[in-house]
């Protein structure tokens, strides 16, 4: 079962702040073309008392900032309780569209999606440096969703250490040596979500991914040969 990752709709708190500014802003260029027409027509001998027309400004400022305080304060709890949706994820099996994956117990793990069928499909795999540490070749593949695991070794054997980000790249060719388009992500279980910067952040796999990176949150398939598995490096 897949679902796809919600898409933030505003709230009805917000809804109602973003009527009131558009009622706000209609009210004041109404206030605003009765008062010009007030004034330039008002009787040169009793003319419009200025208290009056200063207290329907402080009034109409007064509903502004009134709104202003509310949006201000509808962030503050967005801001406190925007993380609550990622929070579920927690435990959950989920899928970033990214091709970044961090180096856990001497593995990294993508999966990749191939849009047809490949005669050819090259690996190459960058470090945090954009260094190329490992690449290899697949020979033909069915079109469909795919997973590379690497055994974290570079082309002269050397293990590399925990810890680090690396990014895959994969080129695919079809029988008449044409590009296949190619989609890389990584999918595992979720296991951590943080705020930093702004931003939320959700670790899968050992690393850390932004939330709206999380394309779809799945169940494991019952077939543990419904995906294939290129083994590498071993």
């Amino acid at each position: 079962m897949t679902v796809t990752a919600p898409t933030a709709a505003p709230s009805a708190a917000q809804q109602s702040i973003n009527t009131a500014q558009k009622s706000l802003a209609s009210d004041q260029q109404t206030f605003f073309t009765l008062l010009t027409a007030q004034l330039r027509n008002q009787d040169p001998l009793s003319p419009l008392d200025t208290n009056q027309f200063t207290q329907q400004l402080v009034a109409m400022t007064g509903v502004q900032q009134q709104i202003v305080a509310n949006q201000l304060l509808q962030q503050l709890v967005d801001g406190r309780s925007g993380i609550g949706d990622p929070v579920g994820l927690i435990g959950k099996t989920v899928t970033a569209d990214t091709p970044n994956a961090t180096l856990m117990s001497g593995k990294a793990d993508w999966a990749y999606s191939l849009d047809g069928p490949a005669s050819k499909v090259q690996f190459q795999v960058y470090d945090s440096l954009n260094r190329l540490v490992w690449s290899s070749q697949a020979g033909p593949q069915a079109a469909g969703e795919q997973a590379l695991a690497w055994n974290g070794k570079d082309q002269v054997g050397n293990q590399h250490a925990d810890g680090g980000t690396y990014t895959l790249r994969v080129t695919a060719l079809d029988p008449s040596s044409k590009p296949v388009a190619t989609t890389t992500y990584v999918d595992g279980t979720a296991t951590g979500v943080e705020q930093s910067n702004g931003q939320t952040y959700i670790t899968i796999n050992g690393g850390k991914v932004t939330w709206d990176k999380v394309s779809s949150i799945h169940q494991a398939a019952a077939d543990p040969q419904a995906t294939q598995t290129q083994q590498t490096g071993q």
